[in-house]
């Protein structure tokens, strides 16, 4: 009698972990994303209820055990457990997403000397994780060697209003685009959980004056690794902006997506320089996505 009711505490209690995880997880990005505590504060919440549903695994297994044993109800119990590994899975397939990434935060296409923020003010501590400008710009070149300036046969003011247009589409709150000297800055809100990142846009003329050479810099305001969103922000946006140039794609209308790009292009525009070619533009619908 002992036993069974054991088992049927432990059974209640695994079911309890299993639903109390996500619940702590999702209360933590609730209040970070209407900035009742902070960002990262919030986000630990993530963390936490992994922590309460690795318990909640270990006392759903033991429970099981213990109803396989003795006997008695395995409903709790399975249903704890179930709960708990989809937290854990969810938790671990967001850690496989961004293992291969570099851990920094600050992208650009021009590592010598990235576009400045005017209007909107750098992180403080924009070296954490990297300590020195050259570790960064080694990091950045090895684990991003694609991100490149793109020339767009457009005169700047054009660009600039391309670019404008595109980054309201995407819901990016824009601070700055101003068409006489090139400059864009803007904010984009990431995930559920509304973490904020800092894009700007340099836009200069090319030497033979008929087009524009653009670069672009993403920066995460908060965490030392972004998990690879601010470099498939650059490609996507970069891409954007050369798709509406090629005509393939007309302001606020729909994205054309890696290999339908590529099929849209004759072979003479595949090859042409300044064109970026499959850049895949990758959508962030998890909690720990970004767009």
């Amino acid at each position: 009698m002992a036993d069974g009711n054991w088992t049927k505490r432990l059974g209640k209690s695994a079911l309890t972990f299993g639903i109390a995880a996500p619940l702590v997880a999702l209360i933590g990005v609730t209040l970070a994303r209407y900035d009742i505590v902070g960002k990262l504060t919030g986000f630990s919440g993530i963390l936490a209820g992994g922590l309460i549903a690795v318990i909640g695994l270990l006392v759903g297994v033991s429970a099981l055990v213990l109803a396989f044993k003795n006997g008695g109800s395995k409903k709790a119990a399975l249903f704890g457990l179930l709960l708990a590994l989809i937290h854990i899975g969810f938790l671990g397939s967001r850690a496989a997403a961004g293992g291969d990434v570099p851990p920094i935060h600050d992208i650009s296409t021009d590592l010598a000397n990235p576009p400045e923020f005017v209007e909107l003010s750098l992180r403080a501590d924009n070296l954490a994780g990297v300590d020195t400008i050259e570790n960064w710009r080694a990091i950045h070149s090895k684990g991003y060697p694609d991100l490149q300036p793109v020339t767009i046969a457009k005169p700047v003011a054009e660009v600039i209003a391309d670019a404008q247009e595109t980054a309201g589409e995407l819901g990016w709150d824009v601070v700055v685009a101003d068409p006489e000297t090139g400059h864009f800055e803007a904010t984009a809100n990431v995930s559920y959980i509304r973490f904020q990142d800092d894009i700007v846009l340099r836009v200069v003329p090319a030497e033979d004056g008929a087009a524009s050479v653009v670069d672009m810099r993403s920066v995460s305001r908060v965490g030392v690794s972004d998990l690879g969103v601010n470099a498939k922000r650059v490609r996507s946006f970069l891409d954007s902006l050369a798709k509406i140039e090629l005509g393939l794609q007309k302001r606020g209308s729909d994205i054309l997506v890696g290999s339908d790009f590529d099929q849209s292009l004759g072979q003479s525009e595949r090859d042409s320089p300044g064109i970026p070619l499959r850049l895949l533009l990758t959508g962030e619908s998890s909690l720990f996505g970004h767009s």
